[in-house]
This record gives structure tokens, C-alpha cells and sequence, in this order.
């Protein structure tokens, strides 16, 4: 069967999360991943834990499917020559290397690798950019999302600034990488030249501002925390039932009418003018609100559920992660996937969710452990078995 990316190859010089999420998606898609990695430590995810199974990070595992690990001394001068033997055989190098003298030094500044190899598509991901005042700087999730706005948004009302618990700047990076990458290969069927793509953390990060950001332009108020509530559209939060919280979604006014009657509110309330369209709801968002809050403590959270499903209105529970993975509709459409990794036994991780109908994703590789594919990488390149064992006696692999 064929595989959308099955002839390209990708040499990737990443670590942590944003890179090493987009060459697996890349690697799902049928691309050939070879991963680098720093001789004895490895990716600096390996070191990310607990937990750990049979000495593996779970944060590693989670990432780096589909993908063959060279474990290789880019600074080292056999080193280099081997990175120069890659990626001359590479359709695409991503790396996120945040110092352009670091990537110099080493041969792999895109001048330098374009003039070389005009065909190379080569993707840098980095904290802030290779250019602008905060160039070179080192840069994580947590920083992007502090600065990008997100924190001012998240959290109670009146409370702390609160991080969003998982890496949405990384993973939004990672799949702006992606996108990047694959257009960048379309275009080369076209010019026959590869290009270069700068992928920031920040500018990724402030793409989830959306309709914050447009409000903001709109009106030049800052933004104010809300909590749960939305900040156009009423309902659309939690509300606690008699057992527990539900989620509801009240986006059109249409579906007002649906919820209304899904809830069997007296006429009084669903004909107010104060509640006769989206803007007055807003507009009276506390009065509604409490109205409401009273009327959903009254039944349980299940009894609700049933009654906003039946009536059309969108509506669901709000799942813990244990939860989340026995949901029918993820496990019918095999959401969460099962590789078998020699030390481990069943390593599961999530699926990928781009869905092709004639030329679905496929996972070939678990994780790899570090070094794992360093012979089978070098032979292929042509080195022998004795200059292998040189290799690694001298700590270049």
C-alpha cells in the first residue's frame, strides 16, 4: 500500500517536543525518520520522567514513533561528514537549533546547505525565530505561552496566571511544521528548489488568540480573564448538575430554542428580550447564568445529558484522562494505538488524526532506544564494519 510521504527521507536534529512531534506525524505519514541524537544522553526527553518504563521516559515514548535513531557527535569532524552523507540523500532537515553561529559551526546554516543541496527543504523551530531581537535565545512551551498571551487568559477570574497543562505552543509548532513541510515539498515539484521554513514557539503560540486577538483589534480593550465563560457566546461553559459538571454549547439561535425546551423553561424566561438573541444573553450573562445554574442542579449530570443529546443541543461530559481513553467513539475509531517495543512489551500512544481514505497513516516503528539503528543507518551510507566500531570507539556514534 502505498504511503503519502513513503520516497521522502528526513533527517532530524531535534529534541524535547515541537520537532520530535512533527517528524512523527511526518514518520506516520510513510516518511523514512532518522533521528540524531547526542552520543550516551540522547534526545533530552529521555531524561524527562517519572515515569520511566524499563528505563524509557514516557515523554519520550510519546513522540517519537515511525522514526530510526543514529545516535552521532555533529560536532565532531567524522561527525560532520556523516550528517554531510545524510543529508545529501534527505529530501527534508529539520532541526531547532536556536543559534545560527551554532548551525554555522557545524555546517548546517541554510546558506551554507542550500548551496550545497538546492533541493534540501530545511525547517528550523525555535523559541523566537532565527531573526528579530530575541533571536538566539533559548525558548520552551512555558515561555511562549507566558508570552504569547495565553496565561493572561486562563485560569479562575480573579486568580493566578495558570499555564495550559499540556504543550499547546510545542504541539502547535510542531504542526505548523508540518504544514510548512509539506508545502514546501509541493512547491519543490514545481521549482525543483527546496527553501527554508522558520518556525517560532511565539508566533505559534499566538495563533490560539484567534478571535481574542480579533476582539482586541476590534475594540483595543484588553481582553479580560473569564474563566469557563466565553467571551461571545452564552451559553458556553460548565454547568454542575445535581452529581457532577457538564459542558454545554448554545452557539446559534436555533439551538437556544433546542435548549430551552431540552431544559423546559417556561415561557417568561424563553421569550425574554433580555435572552432573545446571543448579544442580549451576553449582554445579561450573570442574570442568565443563575437562572440557569438553578435548574441544572436539580437533575444529575447524566439525566441533562441525555435530555441536550436528544434535543440536538451539543453537549458532553467533562472526562477525566482515564476516561478519555474508554470513550466508545475514540476506541471505534482506534484513537489510541499499540506498537510492541522489545524492553517494554505494548507501548501506547495517540493515533494520528489526519484520516486518509486511499492512503491511510501506518505505524511500522515503536520508539526507538538511543542508538538503536546506528549500524544499519552507517552501512547504508557505506561505512564498513570496521570503521563503524572506529566510530564508536572514538565517541562519534
Amino acid at each position: 500500500m502505498a504511503l503519502p510521504l513513503q520516497d521522502v527521507r528526513i533527517i532530524d536534529l531535534t529534541q524535547a517536543l515541537a520537532g520530535p512531534y512533527a517528524t512523527m506525524l511526518l514518520g506516520d505519514m510513510g516518511a523514512d525518520v532518522i533521528k540524531i541524537e547526542p552520543p550516551g544522553v540522547g534526545d533530552q526527553s529521555r531524561g524527562w520522567g517519572p515515569p520511566f518504563l524499563q528505563g524509557e521516559s514516557a515523554y519520550f515514548l510519546c513522540c517519537n514513533r515511525n522514526k530510526r535513531s543514529l545516535s552521532l557527535d555533529i560536532s565532531a569532524p567524522a561527525g560532520q561528514a556523516i550528517m554531510a552523507d545524510l543529508l545529501a540523500g534527505a529530501d527534508v532537515f529539520i532541526a531547532n537549533i536556536p543559534r545560527q553561529e551554532s548551525l554555522r559551526k557545524n555546517g548546517l546554516d541554510y546558506p551554507t546547505l542550500h548551496a550545497r543541496l538546492p533541493r534540501l527543504i530545511v525547517c528550523s523551530i525555535s523559541g523566537f525565530g532565527m531573526d528579530g531581537p530575541y533571536a538566539g535565545r533559548p525558548g520552551y512551551d512555558i515561555l511562549a505561552q507566558a508570552m504569547g498571551g495565553a496565561m493572561s487568559l486562563t485560569g479562575p477570574v480573579d486568580g493566578e496566571p495558570y499555564r495550559f497543562p499540556t504543550a499547546m505552543a510545542d504541539i502547535s509548532a510542531g504542526v505548523y511544521a508540518v504544514i510548512g513541510i509539506l508545502g514546501a515539498l509541493l512547491e519543490r515539484q514545481r521549482s525543483g528548489e527546496g527553501q527554508f521554513i522558520d518556525i517560532s514557539l511565539l508566533e505559534s503560540q499566538i495563533t490560539w488568540l484567534s478571535y481574542v486577538a480579533a476582539n482586541y483589534f476590534a475594540t483595543g480593550q484588553r481582553p479580560r480573564r473569564l474563566g469557563n465563560l466565553h467571551p461571545s457566546i452564552v451559553p458556553y461553559q460548565p454547568f454542575k448538575a445535581r452529581d457532577g459538571y457538564i459542558m454545554v454549547a448554545v452557539g446559534t439561535e436555533k439551538l437556544w430554542k433546542q435548549f430551552c425546551a431540552a431544559l423546559e423553561l417556561p415561557a417568561s424566561v424563553a421569550n425574554d428580550p433580555r435572552f432573545a438573541n446571543n448579544a442580549a444573553r451576553a449582554a445579561h450573562r450573570d442574570e442568565l447564568v443563575g437562572l440557569l445554574a438553578e435548574i441544572f442542579a436539580g437533575r444529575d449530570a447524566a439525566e441533562w445529558l441525555t435530555r441536550l443529546t436528544e434535543a440536538g443541543v451539543p453537549a458532553s461530559p467533562i472526562n477525566t484522562v482515564d476516561e478519555v481513553f474508554r470513550d466508545s467513539q475514540l476506541l471505534a475509531r482506534h484513537a489510541i494505538i499499540e506498537l510492541e517495543h522489545p524492553a517494554i512489551g505494548v507501548v501506547r500512544s495517540i493515533a494520528n488524526p489526519v484520516r486518509y481514505s486511499a492512503t491511510p497513516v501506518t505505524y511500522r516503528r515503536y520508539p526507538p532506544r538511543l542508538g538503536e539503528h546506528n549500524v544499519e543507518i552507517l552501512s547504508a551510507l557505506g561505512r564498513s564494519a570496521a570503521q563503524i566500531e572506529e566510530l564508536q570507539r572514538a565517541g562519534v556514534i
